[in-house]
Formats: C-alpha cells, sequence, structure tokens
C-alpha cells in the first residue's frame, strides 16, 4: 500500500508525535494520521474537521487507506468532538498562530496533555501561551519553505519552563530557546533578515523597536556559539 506523501513541515510534525490515541484538529486530507497509523506511530487516531469539503475529503482518504478501523473521522470545531481525556495528544498544522491560541482556549479540559503545533506566522502567541497555562516546549523545529516553518511540542508540566534558562526571554519567545541554542543556518537567516527589515521601522516605544531588541538579542546569542 502506497505511503501518504507528507510535505516537509507535516514529516517535521509526524516525527514528534507518538502516543496511544492521537487526535488531528483541521487535518484537511488526512495525509498525516494516515502516517502516523502506517508507522506505528500512533495506535488510533481522531480527525476533527469543521468545513463539509475538507471533511469529506479526510472521509474519502481514510477509506482509501482502509483504515475506518483506526481513524474516526469526526465534524465539529476545535477540540469540541473530542471527549476530555479521550486523546494522549493532539496535532494542528497550517493554521494562523492566533487561531490556534484560540482553539486551545476553548477547549479547556478536552486538551491533551501532548500538543505539536505548526503555526503558518510567528510562534510566539503559542509560546506565550504554553508557559501561561502549564505547558513546556519540549522540542522545536525550524522548516525551510515559503517561508521558516517552525514545528512545537508541547509537553504539559509544572513549575518554570528549562528552556528558557539563561537566555534572553523576548528573543527566545520570538525565536524559540531550542531553536537559538541549535543555531541552524535557517535561523540565522530569520533573524540577519529581521533585522534588516526593522531597522529602518524602529523607533522608541514602537513595536518595531522591541522585535529589533529581540532580534539583536537573538543574533548574539548565535553568535557566541
Amino acid at each position: 500500500m502506497p505511503t501518504s506523501t507528507l510535505d516537509a513541515r507535516l514529516e517535521a510534525a509526524l516525527h514528534l508525535i507518538r502516543s496511544e490515541v492521537h487526535a488531528d484538529i483541521g487535518s484537511d486530507h488526512a495525509h498525516l494520521p494516515i502516517r502516523l497509523i502506517r508507522e506505528g506511530r500512533v495506535g488510533r487516531c481522531v480527525v476533527v474537521e469543521l468545513n463539509p469539503g475538507p471533511l469529506a475529503l479526510a472521509q474519502r482518504k481514510v477509506a482509501r487507506a482502509r483504515l475506518e478501523d483506526r481513524i474516526e473521522v469526526r465534524a465539529g470545531n476545535g477540540f469540541a468532538p473530542l471527549r476530555p481525556g479521550e486523546v494522549d495528544s493532539a496535532s494542528m498544522t497550517g493554521m494562523g498562530a492566533g487561531t490556534m491560541v484560540g482553539i486551545l482556549d476553548r477547549a479547556g479540559e478536552r486538551r491533551p496533555p501532548t500538543l505539536v503545533l505548526q503555526p503558518n506566522d510567528s510562534p510566539r502567541p503559542l509560546r506565550v501561551w504554553a508557559r501561561e497555562h502549564g505547558y513546556h516546549l519540549t522540542a522545536e523545529r525550524l522548516i525551510a519553505g515559503y517561508w521558516p516553518y517552525p514545528v512545537l511540542r508541547l509537553d504539559r508540566a509544572g513549575g518554570t519552563d528549562p528552556a528558557y534558562a539563561s537566555l534572553p526571554l523576548n528573543a527566545a519567545l520570538r525565536y524559540g530557546p531550542h531553536l537559538l541554542r541549535e543555531g541552524s543556518g535557517l535561523l540565522r537567516e530569520q533573524v540577519e533578515a529581521d533585522i534588516a527589515r526593522l531597522v529602518p521601522l524602529a523607533a522608541p516605544g514602537r513595536t518595531a523597536q522591541m522585535e529589533l531588541e529581540a532580534a539583536r538579542d537573538a543574533l548574539t546569542v548565535l553568535e557566541g556559539q
């Protein structure tokens, strides 16, 4: 049986997921759940889709893969179709970070202990949300594409997240503490591009000034490695 092809950002998400029961929220084509099942990374999947078109597409893909006994497709908004404690982990990919934060806030007790998130814009709101809601940032990837795509794994844990220790907080929230420590060329390109973009926009009290300071702090970390 052919393997579902994933693009690089979904492939990165795949490798951050391993649990008994997983939910993919806003799955669209269901390629990620199909691969998760076929590679034995999860025992069972629940696919949640709000819109009729993607819902029907996911149902067709699951049926074509003959995995209806392992992947259940449900109609609904965010985590609403799930029961509290039903899944061990969940993924959301290809959405804006603000949209994801809204979905997570509404999820309440339906939120599982592990989350894998791939936003299509700045992941800073997700890192801030995690620190405020008892999740630690345990892994990060940065994937080249139309722009650099971040992929985050969050795990519920008590206490202060050790990932941010000894790093300038605003830089770590913007660019990612694990990514800053790894110091990839892709991240350095992103930071340098941000500095070049922000310098002409920055002025005291403006958002661009705070973003520029975070970018410069990030570059200092990267140059110190």
